[in-house]
C-alpha cells in the first residue's frame, strides 16, 4: 500500500518519567494517567502507513510538547514544564521542586529535539499534504475548562480558526470521520471546544495545513472496554479505533 502523504504527531501519549526527575515526584499513577492522552499512541499509531510519524514515550506531566517555551510556572503551573497537572495535582514532592536549571535541562533534552524533528520531516518530505497533531479529550469538560460540565463532541478538529488549515480541508476531514466512525454530523465539531494548540499555531499553513484532532475518551476509556483498576483498554478495541482512523485518512485522500 502506498503511504499516505501525512505527518502524524502524538505529543501527549507517553507515560514514562525522564530519568533526571525520578527522585522528585509525588504524583500517583492514577493522576499521571488522568493528565495525559493515554492510548493515543495505539489509536493514532500509523507509523507504517504514513509518510512521517512521531510520538514520545515521556508523559505530558513532565514535559509538554504542545506548549511555547515561555509558557512556564509560576504564571502557568500547567505549562511546558509543570508544577501541577491539568487537574491541579502537585507533581513534585515539597522541597524537591524543579529548579529553573532542571526545567531548562528537560526542555533542552526532550522538547527541542521533538520540534527539530518536525522541522526536519517537513523539510525532507515536501510530498506531505496534511499534518495532524493528535490528542484525546475528556468526554465532559472538567472544572479547569471553559466548557466545564458540558458534554463534548465525539471528535473535535482544531484549525486555529482557519489559520492553520482551511475550513474546506477541515470540513472534508470531518465528513470522512463521520463516515468511518459512523457518527451523526452533530458529533463532530471544528474549533470547539479546542481550536488548536502551540503546534498547529506554529506550523500550520507554512505551507503545510495542520489540524489538531481530539477524540473523546468516551470512545475507549469507558465500559465495556476500559478496566479502571488496571488502567487498561481491550487491545482489540484499540486496534478497531486505529483501523477507523486509518480508513478516515484513506477516504480523505481518495475522495
Amino acid at each position: 500500500m502506498r503511504k499516505l502523504p501525512v505527518l502524524i504527531s502524538v505529543p501527549h501519549g507517553g507515560d514514562e518519567t525522564p530519568m533526571e526527575i525520578k527522585d522528585h515526584l509525588c504524583l500517583s499513577q492514577q493522576d499521571l494517567f488522568a493528565d495525559g492522552d493515554a492510548f493515543t499512541r495505539e489509536i493514532y499509531g500509523l507509523k507504517d502507513s504514513v509518510t512521517a510519524y512521531m510520538d514520545t514515550p515521556y508523559a505530558r506531566a513532565f514535559i509538554d510538547l504542545n506548549r511555547d517555551t515561555n509558557d512556564l510556572p509560576p504564571k502557568n503551573p500547567d505549562g511546558i514544564v509543570k508544577t501541577k497537572t491539568c487537574h491541579g495535582k502537585a507533581i513534585y514532592t515539597p522541597g524537591k521542586e524543579l529548579s529553573p536549571e532542571d526545567s531548562a535541562l528537560l526542555i533542552e533534552r526532550y522538547y527541542h529535539p521533538y520540534h527539530q524533528k518536525i522541522y526536519q520531516l517537513l523539510d525532507t518530505h515536501p510530498d506531505i499534504q496534511l499534518a495532524l497533531d493528535c490528542h484525546s479529550m475528556e468526554a465532559i469538560g472538567p472544572e479547569i475548562s471553559p466548557d466545564r460540565g458540558q458534554k463534548r463532541p465525539t471528535i473535535c478538529l482544531g484549525t486555529n480558526r482557519g489559520e492553520s488549515c482551511s475550513m474546506d480541508i477541515a470540513q472534508k476531514l470531518a465528513e470522512c470521520f463521520q463516515t468511518t466512525f459512523e457518527l451523526d454530523a452533530t458529533e463532530i465539531t471544528i474549533d470547539k471546544p479546542f481550536s488548536g494548540g502551540f503546534t498547529t499555531r506554529t506550523y500550520g499553513n507554512k505551507p503545510t495545513p495542520w489540524i489538531q484532532i481530539e477524540l473523546s475518551r468516551a470512545l475507549y476509556l469507558a465500559e465495556p472496554w476500559f478496566d479502571k483498576d488496571k488502567l487498561s483498554v481491550q487491545k482489540d478495541h484499540l486496534k478497531a479505533l486505529r483501523e477507523k482512523f486509518q480508513n478516515t485518512l484513506v477516504l480523505f485522500f481518495k475522495s
